[in-house]
């Protein structure tokens, strides 16, 4: 790969793969990670210990690289279950194996599954695991393996798609507008590694940010709602959060904000980063 390359976790869909594609469009080749390698494959994806959910969503890794390869890009399909150390490991191996000199990391993929829309007492203690093997490990380990070759060619980028439920209070009850607490220590557990990256190798080149997208309409996201009568009217859509990801590897100014969290619309609607768009 001779353009710069980035590795995208939960890139299938909903905001990774609109990362892919504006990261395609800005000249970098992309190593697509998820659960769903190809169309109507099915996976759990419960929100609730109440209610099982294991219907096939739209999106997947094949397709997205398609939509990626159209924008003139090449792509790299690595799938792999965040909740799985072994998984995770092997998907940082054959990255190391193919070659692939990574310029850039997204942290995007997370665990949906019992806990995430659950109240405290109704959360399995186990829940609480996949969360932050998903959210916290297995970040780690992808960023442990990747990037000593990051700073041995002189740097490079790490963003990690956080939550507000990783630093504040929910507004609710979980299934009431807020969330569950499994969710939020996994997104807690996630939200630290920027912090130390910036602090420790900022000096050899590598840029670092957390990302808060706020409410997305992504493909899933639009199933929630439709399944209980409501359209997602106000969430912003995915190709937004591609914008500011791909301002980020392009912008000066962009080296000044390492180590922070972005709060993404507001900072996307101040700056006119995706025109068109309006909040």
């Amino acid at each position: 790969m001779a353009r710069p390359v980035a590795f995208i976790t939960g890139a299938s869909r909903g905001i990774g793969k609109a990362i892919a594609l504006s990261l395609a469009e800005a000249g970098y080749d992309l190593i697509l990670s998820a659960r769903t390698v190809a169309p109507g494959e099915a996976h759990d994806h419960s929100l609730t210990v109440h209610k099982t959910d294991a219907r096939p969503l739209p999106g997947s890794l094949q397709e997205t690289a398609a939509e990626v390869e159209a924008r003139g890009a090449r792509s790299l399909l690595v799938p792999m279950d965040l909740t799985d150390r072994a998984s995770v490991g092997a998907a940082a191996q054959k990255i190391i194996d193919n070659g692939a000199a990574v310029d850039m990391i997204v942290h995007n993929g997370r665990h949906i599954g019992p806990g995430l829309m659950d109240l405290f007492l109704d959360i399995p203690v186990d829940a609480y695991a996949k969360f932050f093997e998903a959210h916290g490990i297995a970040p780690i380990i992808l960023t442990r393996a990747l990037l000593p070759g990051m700073l041995q060619r002189g740097g490079g980028t790490v963003i990690t798609i956080t939550s507000s439920a990783a630093y504040e209070t929910p507004p609710a009850p979980a299934g009431k507008g807020g969330w569950g607490m499994g969710y939020a220590v996994g997104k807690a557990a996630g939200h630290q590694l920027v912090g130390t990256l910036h602090a420790e190798y900022f000096g050899r080149g590598l840029r670092a940010y957390n990302v808060q997208p706020g409410f997305i309409g992504t493909e899933r996201n639009h199933i929630v709602a439709s399944d209980l009568g409501h359209e997602l009217s106000r969430a912003a859509p995915p190709s937004i959060i591609g914008a500011l990801v791909k301002w980020l590897v392009t912008e000066a100014e962009a080296e000044t904000l390492s180590g922070s969290t972005i709060e993404a619309q507001d900072f996307i609607r101040e700056r006119g980063i995706a025109p068109g768009w309006v909040a």
